[in-house]
């Protein structure tokens, strides 16, 4: 399952630089992640880290976005593939 950011993000810029999918940007009033880029950090590290580095716990898994942990390493390979044929 992807992570969302809830409506308590205070924009405190700590998340986005730590994304090593770049699934997070700024969004409309407050940070945002893409789902079709998140992982979980699935393929990086063992927990994600944009939640374990939120200081207002502000980013959980988003329910609509139900996805194993086969699922999210697929979604990162090809990720990585995309990024490296760049």
């Amino acid at each position: 399952m992807a992570l969302l950011i809830t409506d308590d993000c205070i924009n405190c810029d700590v998340c986005e630089p730590e994304c090593p999918n770049e699934a997070i940007s700024m969004g409309e009033e407050f940070y945002q992640i893409n789902p079709d880029k998140c992982t979980e950090c699935v393929g990086h590290f063992d927990e994600p880290q944009c939640a374990l580095l939120c200081p207002v716990a502000c980013i959980p898994l988003d329910p609509a976005r139900r996805e194993t942990r086969e699922q999210l390493l697929v979604k990162y390979e090809r990720l990585t593939a995309a990024k490296a044929a760049a």
